[in-house]
C-alpha cells in the first residue's frame, strides 16, 4: 500500500499489484550452455543499467540470483507492493532448471497465498506432455480462486526439437489454439505473451504483437495481456487493442521510461489513454530488471506534458493511477482488495513495510 495526500488534506490508500515481477535463476551453476545462458541474463542487465537511477543499480552478480528474501524486501517492505504476480520464461535451452524459478515463488505463494500469485507457461510444441504438466501445475498451485487463473507465452524462446533447433511459436497457431482450448477448460483465461523487446539472443520478429489479433478475437472469453505492448510495435498494438476489447496493456519496460525518458514515456501513456482507455492498463515494474519502488515514486508525480494533453485529449489524474496501479489486476483476476487488505494486514510482511508517502503539489492534477 502507498499514501497519497492530496491538496484538500484527503490521505489516499492505494492498493499496489505488480503484475508482472520475476523471481529468476541464472546463476552460473545453472548455465546449460553457457555462452547462451551468459549472454541472456547480460542483455538483461544492459537494460537494467540503462534506465534505472545510478542508486538503483545492481552488481551482475547479485542480479543473477537474488533469492526470495531480497524479493520480498524490495516490493513488498521498500516499495509499497501489495501483491506480485509471476510471469516466468523458462529458457531450458540457455538453463539447466528454469530460468523463471517457479520452484522458489511457489515456496512464496504457499506461505502467503494473498500476496504472492503464480503461474507457470505452456509452449504448443510440448504437446501432450505439456498439457500433462499444465494440469499438474494447476492442480498443485491453485490453492486461491487467483491462482493459477493466467499464464506467461514467451513465443521466442528457443526449443530442440529432435535435434533441429525451433526458433519460436506462433500463437495465432493451430497448436497455439489447440493449447488454448485445454487452457479453458483448466480455467485460466488470462494469457500474458511477451510482445516487446527481444533478448540475446532471440529473435525480434518472433515476438511480433501481431498474432495476438487471431487469438483474441478467436477466444472473446480469454483475456490477453499484452506485456511490454509490443514494444517497439506499440502503433501495431494499439490498433490491435482498440478492436479487440480483451486486450489489456501490461506496462512491464514501458514504466522502466519514466526516469531517464519522461516524454517518451507520457507519449505511451497518452496512446494508451487514448485508444484503450484507464481500465484496460496495468503497472508492472519487470523485477528484477528494474525496481518497482523508484517507478511508483515517479509514476504517483507524473504529469503529462500540456501538449500532449491537449493534442490526446487525456489526463493521467490520481483516479486512473489507482486504476493502472492496482485496481484494474484486480478486477481482472477476481481479487477482492478489501477481502486481501484485511486478511494481510497484520502478517509479518505488513508488520515490516515501510509505507511510502507523497503529497501532491497544488499545481499536480488530481
Amino acid at each position: 500500500m502507498i499514501r497519497v495526500e492530496t491538496p484538500d488534506g484527503k490521505i489516499h490508500e492505494i492498493f499496489v499489484i505488480d503484475y508482472h515481477a520475476h523471481m529468476w535463476n541464472a546463476h552460473r551453476n545453472n548455465w546449460l550452455r553457457p555462452e547462451l545462458a551468459k549472454g541472456w541474463i547480460e542483455c538483461f542487465y544492459d537494460y537494467h543499467k540503462s534506465l534505472s537511477p545510478q542508486e538503483y543499480i545492481w552488481d551482475l552478480e547479485t542480479f543473477m540470483y537474488y533469492g526470495p528474501e531480497r524479493y520480498v524486501n524490495d516490493l513488498f517492505i521498500e516499495a509499497g507492493v501489495d501483491m506480485a504476480m509471476s510471469q516466468p520464461q523458462y529458457l531450458q535451452y540457455f538453463y539447466r532448471k528454469p530460468f523463471g524459478n517457479t520452484e522458489e515463488f511457489a515456496s512464496l505463494a504457499s506461505k502467503y497465498p494473498e500476496r504472492f500469485v503464480i503461474s507457470t507457461r505452456w509452449d504448443p510444441r510440448d504437446g501432450d506432455e505439456g498439457r500433462k504438466q499444465l494440469e499438474e501445475d494447476v492442480r498443485k498451485y491453485r490453492i486461491r480462486p487467483y491462482q493459477m487463473r493466467h499464464m506467461k507465452l514467451y513465443t521466442a524462446e528457443w526449443k530442440d526439437m529432435g535435434g533441429q533447433l525451433s526458433r519460436g511459436w506462433r500463437l495465432d497457431s493451430k497448436e497455439a489454439f489447440d493449447f488454448l482450448e485445454f487452457n479453458r477448460r483448466l480455467g485460466i483465461y488470462i494469457q500474458v505473451p511477451h510482445k516487446g523487446p527481444t533478448v540475446w539472443p532471440l529473435d525480434r520478429d518472433a515476438f511480433d504483437v501481431k498474432d495476438v489479433d487471431a487469438a483474441a478475437s478467436s477466444f472473446p472469453d480469454m483475456k490477453f495481456v499484452v506485456t511490454h505492448i509490443g514494444l517497439p510495435r506499440l502503433e501495431d498494438f494499439v490498433w490491435i487493442g482498440v478492436q479487440d476489447k480483451n486486450i489489456y496493456a501490461g506496462l512491464a519496460v514501458a514504466s522502466a521510461f519514466i526516469h531517464k525518458r519522461p516524454r517518451y514515456f507520457a507519449q505511451i501513456m497518452a496512446e494508451l489513454l487514448f485508444w484503450l482507455g484507464p481500465d484496460r492498463i496495468l503497472m508492472g515494474s519487470d523485477y528484477a530488471i528494474w525496481n518497482p519502488k523508484w517507478i511508483i515514486e515517479e509514476f504517483i508525480n507524473f504529469e503529462l506534458p500540456p501538449d500532449i494533453e491537449k493534442e490526446y485529449g487525456v489526463q493521467l489524474t490520481l483516479d486512473i493511477k489507482k486504476k493502472i496501479l492496482g485496481e484494474n489486476a484486480a478486477k481482472l483476476w477476481g481479487i477482492d482488495i478489501n477481502e486481501i487488505r484485511s486478511v494481510t494486514q497484520n502478517d509479518d510482511i505488513a508488520k515490516r513495510a515501510k509505507v511510502p508517502y507523497f503529497k501532491l503539489s497544488k499545481s499536480q492534477v488530481y
